[in-house]
C-alpha cells in the first residue's frame, strides 16, 4: 500500500492524514513485539555474575551470552532487506517472533551454558528481523505528515527497551532464579505472536528477488567479524596484560573489514541489475547518509554509556544490581515520555530544530559524567544519566524519520536494514571503546598507586570524556540532516539517477 502526497511549499506542513484502523493495528502489534525482543539485548548484563556462579563458568565465557546475541544481530540484519521483499509481512512476522519465542523457551529450560548460548542465538535471529520490519512497515503505511509522531514511538521502543533490560533483570534476580528472566518475557512474546498472526495484514507487495549466494557469507564474515573483533578488543583490554595474543585480538576485526569491503563492492556491482542482497543506493541521499552517520555516533554513546554506568556503579560505588537497575530506570522513563513529543515536534519544525540541541545536550551530559570519582553521590550520576536520556530522545526520532523518509519507496527495506546494521556496529564500537579506555586508564591508575576504586573512576572519566569528543562530530553531522522532500519527488530523482547510471554502464 502506497499513499501519494503532493509536495508542499517550503515552510508549510502537509495536511495531516488519518491512519486506517487496520494500519494502526498492524503498527501497534509490531511495536509491542519489537519492544519485547529488543528488551533482551541488554537483559543479560546484570545477570552475568549470577550465571558465572550458577553455571560454573568464567566471566569471559558468560559475556558470550551478550556477545553471541549481538553477533547474531550483526549477521542477520543485513539480510532483512532481501527477506522483507521476498516474504509477506504476516509470514515474516510469525517467523521472527516464533524464533524469538522458541529461543526464549529454550533459554528458560536450558540445562547448561551451551544450550543457553544456542537459545540466545535463536532469540537474536528473531530479534534481527523485527526492527527493519517495523521501520519498513511504518514508512510504507504512514503518510509523510504523521511519520514524526509514529517514529517517535518507535524511538521509545528502540532506546527505552535496552535501558529497561538491566532494571527488569535486577528486579527479577533479587526475587527469583535467573531462569525467570526468560519466563517473564515468554508469555508476552507468545501472546504477541498469537495476536499478530491473526491481526497483521500483508503490507505492500512482495516480488521475486534472486538471492546472491556469495553475498551471504561475505555479509556474515564482514559484519559478524567486525562486531566480534570489536568485542574482542574490549574483552582483551579488561584482561591482564599479555593474557591475549595480538593476533587473537585484531585478526577477527581485520578479516571482518576485508570481507565487508568485498561485500560492499559486490553489492555495488549487483545493484545495477537489482540483484543486491543489501542495496546501497539509499546512500545516494545526503540526508540518509548524514542520518546514518549521526545515528551510529548516537548509538556509540548510548550503548557505551549503558555498559559503563553499571560497571562504575557496582565496581566503584559498590551498589547492588537492583539499585543499579533502578538508577538507570528514570532515564528510560524520560525517553519514553519524550519520544512521542519529539515526534510531534519533528512533524512541526523538522529535524534540525531537535537534532542540534539534542546532540549538544548529549555532549554536555557526557562531559558532566566525566567528573565522577569514587565518592560521587548517586544523585549526581542519576542527573547525568537523565540529561543523557533527554538528549538522546531529541536525537533518535529525527534521525530515523528524516533518514528513512529520504529513501525512495522501493529501497525502504534496504534503508531500514542499513540503519539497524550500522546501529549494531556503532553500539559494538561504543562498547569496545568505552571498555578499552576504562581498562587502560585503570591499569595506569593502579600503577601510579591509586586504589582500585579510584583507578576505575579515572577510567570511567576518560571514557565519558572521549565519548563527549565523538559527539561533537555528531553535532556537526546533524547540521546536514534536513526534512526530506516528498517520497514521490525523491523517487523521480532516483529513477533519473538510475537511468543515467545504466546509460553510462552501457556506453562503457
Amino acid at each position: 500500500m502506497t499513499r501519494t502526497l503532493e509536495p508542499t511549499a517550503l515552510g508549510h506542513s502537509p495536511s495531516v492524514e488519518r491512519l486506517p484502523a487496520r494500519d494502526k493495528t498492524v503498527i501497534a502489534v509490531l511495536l509491542v513485539s519489537t519492544f519485547v525482543v529488543v528488551l533482551n539485548e541488554t537483559i543479560m548484563s546484570v545477570a552475568i555474575p549470577v550465571l558465572v556462579k550458577d553455571l560454573h563458568i568464567t566471566t569471559s565465557t558468560g559475556q558470550w551470552l551478550s556477545t553471541g546475541f549481538a553477533l547474531t544481530l550483526a549477521v542477520v540484519i543485513p539480510v532483512t532487506g532481501f527477506l522483507i521483499q521476498r516474504i509477506p509481512t504476516r509470514r515474516l512476522f510469525v517467523l521472527a517472533l516464533g524464533l524469538f519465542s522458541l529461543g526464549t523457551l529454550s533459554a528458560a529450560l536450558a540445562p547448561g551454558f551451551e544450550v543457553l548460548l544456542a537459545a540466545r542465538i535463536v532469540q537474536g535471529a528473531g530479534t534481527a528481523v523485527m526492527i527493519p520490519l517495523l521501520m519498513t512497515t511504518v514508512i510504507t503505511l504512514v503518510p509523510e505528515s504523521r511519520r514524526g509522531s509514529i517514529m517517535g514511538v518507535i524511538s521509545v521502543v528502540i532506546s527505552v527497551a535496552p535501558a529497561l533490560g538491566p532494571t527488569i533483570s535486577g528486579i527479577v534476580l533479587s526475587l527469583l532464579d535467573w531462569r525467570w528472566i526468560f519466563w517473564v518475557v515468554l508469555p508476552i512474546a507468545v501472546a504477541a505472536l498469537l495476536i499478530g498472526s491473526r491481526l497483521i495484514q500483508n503490507v505492500g507487495e512482495t516480488r521475486h528477488v534472486p538471492i546472491d549466494i556469495v553475498s551471504i557469507p561475505l555479509a556474515a564474515l564482514g559484519f559478524g567479524g567486525l562486531v566480534f573483533g570489536l568485542n574482542a578488543v574490549g574483552e582483551a583490554a579488561s584482561e591482564p596484560a599479555g593474557a591475549s595474543s595480538p593476533a587473537s585480538i585484531w585478526l577477527p576485526a581485520a578479516l571482518g573489514a576485508a570481507a565487508l569491503t568485498a561485500f560492499v563492492l559486490r553489492q555495488l556491482a549487483l545493484q545495477r541489475t537489482d540483484r543486491a542482497l543489501l542495496d546501497l543506493r539509499p546512500f545516494a541521499s545526503r540526508i540518509f547518509t548524514a542520518s546514518v552517520l549521526a545515528g551510529a555516533l548516537a548509538f556509540l554513546a548510548l550503548l557505551g554509556s549503558a555498559i559503563l554506568l553499571p560497571i562504575y556503579l557496582q565496581s566503584v560505588l559498590h551498589v547492588t544490581p537492583l539499585v543499579t537497575g533502578l538508577l538507570v530506570l528514570p532515564g528510560g522513563v524520560v525517553m519514553g515520555v519524550l519520544g512521542p513529543l519529539v515526534g510531534r515536534g519533528y512533524d512541526r519544525f523538522g529535524p534540525r530544530a531537535l537534532l542540534i540541541p539534542g546532540t549538544v545536550v548529549v555532549t554536555g551530559a557526557l562531559v558532566l559524567l566525566s567528573f565522577v570519582d569514587d565518592r560521587t553521590p548517586l544523585w549526581f550520576v542519576l542527573a547525568g544519566h537523565i540529561a543523557l536520556s533527554i538528549g538522546l530522545a531529541g536525537v533518535l526520532t529525527p534521525l530515523f524519520t528524516a533518514g528513512l523518509g529520504a529513501v525512495p519507496q522501493r529501497f525502504t527495506s534496504h534503508g531500514s536494514a542499513i540503519f539497524a546494521t550500522v546501529q549494531q556496529v556503532g553500539g559494538a564500537a561504543g562498547t569496545a571503546l568505552f571498555i578499552t579506555l576504562l581498562a587502560v586508564q585503570t591499569r595506569v591508575g593502579t600503577t601510579d598507586g591509586l586504589s582500585l576504586e579510584a583507578a576505575n573512576a579515572s577510567g570511567v572519566r576518560l571514557a565519558f570524556l572521549v565519548g563527549a569528543a565523538i559527539m561533537v562530530v555528531a553535532i556537526v553531522v546533524s547540521c546536514f540532516v534536513t526534512k526530506p522532500v516528498s517520497a514521490d519527488v525523491e523517487a523521480v530523482d532516483q529513477r533519473r539517477e538510475d537511468q543515467h547510471r545504466d546509460r553510462t554502464a552501457v556506453s562503457a
